[in-house]
């Protein structure tokens, strides 16, 4: 028997990308899913027939009733909502990001607290990190100097988070984990022009035919990248094994420039277009690889998905979505 069978769970951000992965991942596992958000017509588009099997509880987590009232009853939540971007939308608005982030982490915690939540993982981010951090990063370089500039108001929001986790743990009786993840892509991605992050953004633009096609940044900055399966099993063995104010890096050690990355999409999409970089728009820090050998021994976790097998599926599921994607 499944650790989540018969848990009842409540997803933040259940609507989106990852959290519609994770709620289907949850109810193969036998799960009780609630899902909090603005829209129920977005979980349907999302995963379909199965949203039937979700509860979902509408509101906006920026208000403490809703809050308050997604987490009674609730055995577990796994918090990924929030206002999430790439480093354009990040670097204009750092206000908006760090306030609205803020906001609903403050209210979602003090929910679960007042519910008698047994266990929350807090989905925190690599945007904690400086811009010129150790490379591969530790966990221990989380607030050191300020994050980078680019994600400055997102990244501080992510620290605010894993400060009132580790607070509220000390404080009530609450286990409370923290991931830090990297760079999620996959099949239901963000596709929109403005908010995309760089996978995306670039299979959008190779499948247009953009051409030039233009890049942010001379093409240098090197990432990880980690499928959506991925992500979600390091989201369930953190939440199972590992509930602990300690965060934990989530991601793979297979690093890329974003110049060979472009190549590679170019590539598998069967395209031709020209590549031209812009240096003077944002593209955030220069590397972002994290130290994920905690992540080995305290969860055993361990990726499966290469970057090539991903990013093919995900260009397929996107001619297959075209239409229907902003």
């Amino acid at each position: 028997m499944s650790f989540w069978t018969g848990r009842r769970t409540l997803v933040t951000g259940g609507t989106g990308f990852i959290g519609s992965h994770l709620v289907e991942r949850l109810l193969d596992e036998g799960a009780a899913v609630r899902v909090v958000g603005r829209d129920p017509a977005r979980l349907d588009q999302m995963i379909g027939r199965r949203a039937a099997a979700v509860e979902f509880l509408t509101g906006d987590l920026r208000v403490p009733d809703v809050a308050h009232r997604a987490c009674q009853g609730m055995d577990a939540v796994f918090h990924l909502a929030g206002r999430i971007a790439g480093a354009g939308y990040n670097s204009a608005h750092p206000g908006t990001s760090f306030t609205d982030n803020v906001a609903i982490g403050l209210h979602l915690l003090d929910g679960a607290v007042r519910a008698g939540v047994e266990r929350v993982l807090c989905v925190s981010s690599a945007c904690v990190y400086r811009r010129h951090c150790t490379v591969p990063t530790p966990e221990s370089e989380g607030f050191v100097d300020d994050p980078d500039e680019a994600n400055f108001g997102y990244g501080w929001a992510k620290r605010a988070l894993e400060v009132q986790a580790r607070s509220y743990a000390k404080e009530y009786p609450i286990k409370v984990g923290i991931v830090r993840p990297y760079n999620a892509y996959g099949p239901r991605d963000n596709f929109d022009w403005e908010t995309s992050h760089v996978i995306p953004a670039l299979i959008r633009k190779v499948v247009e035919g953009q051409d030039p096609l233009i890049v942010w940044g001379d093409g240098s900055q090197s990432r990880s990248f980690l499928y959506v399966s991925d992500f979600v099993e390091g989201l369930l063995l953190a939440l199972e094994r590992y509930p602990v104010c300690d965060p934990v890096n989530i991601g793979t050690d297979e690093e890329i420039a974003v110049a060979d990355l472009v190549r590679l999409i170019i590539e598998l999409a069967g395209s031709r277009v020209r590549v031209q970089f812009d240096p003077t728009r944002p593209s955030g820090q220069p590397r972002r690889n994290g130290d994920f050998s905690r992540a080995r021994t305290l969860l055993s976790f361990q990726p499966k998905v290469r970057l090539t097998e991903g990013l093919k599926t995900t260009i397929d599921w996107y001619l297959a979505q075209r239409n229907h994607v902003r």
